[in-house]
Parts: structure tokens; sequence; C-alpha cells
């Protein structure tokens, strides 16, 4: 049973892993949107073709403002997964060790 509780505590670690950097990345988009970047640029081209396909799904079901908020609400998605979904796989993984 440990060869489980070691996967599952991996798959953690890399989730977690995972969702800091994408949120890092969302908040690199969203700091680089203020300056008006070149849309030519590779770094802004990766930037958007990241975040985008999250942030327009998020952007469908908030309200048309003169503020986008859908970077605030995945980043706050992204921290309730952290603390939820890869504690709960952590704390899952201990216990069946």
């Amino acid at each position: 049973m440990f060869v489980f509780s070691n996967f599952l505590s991996g798959i953690a670690h890399v989730l977690d892993i995972g969702l800091n950097i994408y949120m890092w990345v969302i908040i690199i988009r969203a700091l680089i949107s203020w300056v008006n970047p070149d849309p030519y640029n590779p770094i802004v081209q990766f930037l958007v073709n990241v975040t985008e396909p999250v942030l327009y799904r998020i952007r469908r079901f908030l309200p048309s403002m003169g503020l986008d908020l859908s970077p605030v609400v995945a980043i706050l998605a992204i921290v309730f997964l952290r603390s939820f979904l890869v504690r709960t796989l952590f704390q899952l993984a201990q216990r069946l060790y």
C-alpha cells in the first residue's frame, strides 16, 4: 500500500507545483497587460496562449464591467484547489502509508 501512498504524494507535489506556476503566469500576464505589450513578442504570445483558455471561460460568466476580474477569479480558484485538492491528496497519501 505504500506504493500507492507514494504515488498519491507525488501527484500532489506535481499538482501543487503546476498550480503555483500557473498562478504566477496569470499574475505576470495581468501585470504585463497594464503596459500595452507588443502582441508579436513571443513571451507575450506564450502568456496569452497559456492563460486565455481559462480566462475566457471565466469571462463568460462574469458581468461585463470596465475592469477584467477574470485573473482574480482564476487566482482564487487556484488557491482553493491548492488548499483543498492538494491537501486532500497529501492527507489521503499519509493515511494510506
